[in-house]
C-alpha cells in the first residue's frame, strides 16, 4: 500500500526562513493529491521532503507504514518528474528512460520490456531513437514521465511539470497525466500554482499559503465551501469578487451594505451572520453568480445592483464584464449573447444564495 503521511512536518532553512510550517496531511493509496498555492507557499519544498531531496527540520514522513525521514531518496521507491525535464542531452529517448533501471541492475530484457510498455502508454514509441534536442517541449515532458513510469514506483511526485509548456499543450499533457493515473492506479502527489490544473486533476486539493495548509478537500467542496478568503480568492477563474461593507438590519430584514450596493442576505445564512449585525465583513460572490437583469425573467428587487460597465471582454462561449459600483470593481461572467456598451450603466442581479461572507479580521468564512 502506498499511503503517504506527513505528521507535523516543518522545514526551516538556514537564517530562520520557515518554508513549511507544521504540515499534517494524509494521502490515501491510489489517490491523486494536488498541492496548490502561489509561488513561495512551500508546496515544492513539501514535495522535495517527501522525495528525500530536502531534510525535514521537524515532524515525520511515512510512505506506507515506514517512516522515511532518514531513508535516502534512492531507497524511498518514489519517482519524480521535474519542471525542467532533466533529460540527459547525449542519450537517446530510450537510453534516458532506461538509465535508472540500468543503475539498479535490471536484466536487459526487462528494461526493454518496461521502456516499450511506457512508450506505448505515452505514444512516444516513434521517438525512442531521438535525442532530447530533436524533441518538442511536449515530447520531452512525455519522456520525463515515461522515465518515471518504467520504475513502477509506489508513489509518483510531479513538481510543476507543465509550467514550461504553452496553453494548448498544457491541456493535452494534463489530460494524459489524468489518464495515466486511471490506468496505473498508483499514488500521485502533484504540485502546481495553476488552480485549473488543481481543479481538473486532483481527487483532493491541499491549498497552501505561507508554508501552511489552508484547506484540504475535493475540488467541488473547495470551490463551493472555501474555508477562508484566501482559498475563495485563489480557487476559481476569474477570482471571486470581494467587497467590504457592513451587515445591517432594516424592516426586519438583514442586508449587506457596501455603501453603493445593498443586497438582502438569504434566510439560510441569518443564524451565522446574526453576530455580525452592525459590524464590518467581507462579502464574496463569484462572477458566474452575477447576471444581467435584462436576461433574468424574475429578479428580487432587493438583489438588483446598478453598476457601470467599464470593459467588455468576449471569451468565445462567454463574456467577462468588468464593472464598477462606484466603490468597488467586480467581474460578471455572462453568456456570449450579452454585449453591453462600454461606460453604460446596467442593472445586475446577485444570486445571494451563492454569496459568501468572511470575518473582516480573521478572513475566516462566516457562511
Amino acid at each position: 500500500m502506498a499511503q503517504v503521511s506527513l505528521k507535523d512536518v516543518s522545514k526551516v532553512f538556514p537564517g530562520g526562513n520557515k518554508a513549511v510550517d507544521r504540515v499534517t496531511l494524509g494521502i490515501e493509496n491510489k489517490e491523486f493529491m494536488v498541492l496548490v498555492g502561489p509561488s513561495g507557499c512551500g508546496k515544492s519544498t513539501t514535495l522535495r521532503m517527501v522525495a528525500g531531496l530536502e531534510e525535514v527540520t521537524r515532524g515525520e514522513i511515512y510512505i506506507g507504514d515506514k517512516m522515511v525521514n532518514e531513508v535516502p531518496a534512492k531507497d524511498r521507491d518514489i519517482a519524480m518528474v521535474f519542471q525542467n525535464y532533466a533529460l540527459y542531452p547525449h542519450m537517446t529517448v530510450f537510453e534516458n528512460m532506461a538509465f535508472g533501471l540500468g543503475l539498479r541492475k535490471y536484466p536487459k530484457n526487462e528494461i526493454i520490456q518496461r521502456v516499450n510498455e511506457a512508450a506505448d502508454i505515452l505514444n512516444i514509441k516513434h521517438i525512442l531513437n531521438r535525442k532530447p534536442r530533436e524533441l518538442s517541449g511536449g515530447e520531452r515532458q512525455r519522456v520525463a514521465v515515461g522515465r518515471a513510469i518504467v520504475r513502477k514506483p509506489l508513489v509518483f511526485l510531479f513538481d510543476e511539470p507543465l509550467s514550461n509548456l504553452d496553453a494548448k499543450l498544457r491541456g493535452e499533457i494534463r489530460t494524459e497525466i489524468h489518464k495515466l493515473h486511471i490506468r496505473l492506479q498508483t499514488t500521485i502527489i502533484y504540485v502546481t500554482h495553476d488552480q485549473t490544473e488543481a481543479m481538473t486533476m486532483g481527487d483532493r486539493i491541499a491549498v497552501m499559503k505561507g508554508g501552511v495548509i489552508q484547506q484540504v478537500a475535493d475540488p467541488i467542496t473547495i470551490y463551493d465551501y472555501p474555508k477562508n478568503k484566501f482559498v475563495a480568492g485563489f480557487i476559481g477563474s476569474p477570482p471571486m469578487n470581494f467587497m467590504s461593507g457592513s451587515i445591517i438590519k432594516k424592516d426586519g430584514r438583514v442586508y449587506f451594505d457596501e455603501g453603493k450596493i445593498q443586497v438582502k442576505v438569504v434566510e439560510d445564512m441569518h443564524k451565522k451572520i446574526a453576530p455580525y449585525i452592525g459590524k464590518e465583513v467581507i462579502f464574496g460572490i463569484r462572477s458566474e453568480d452575477i447576471y444581467d437583469k435584462m436576461f433574468v425573467s424574475e429578479a428580487p428587487p432587493e438583489n438588483i445592483v446598478r453598476a457601470n460597465c467599464e470593459v467588455v471582454e468576449p471569451m468565445g462561449a462567454e463574456v467577462y464584464l468588468y464593472l464598477n459600483s462606484g466603490k468597488h470593481t467586480f467581474i460578471a461572467r455572462v453568456g456570449a449573447h450579452d454585449r453591453p456598451r462600454v461606460n453604460q450603466d446596467m442593472d445586475l442581479v446577485f444570486d445571494m444564495s451563492k454569496a459568501h461572507f468572511f470575518d473582516k479580521k480573521t478572513e475566516e468564512t462566516i457562511c
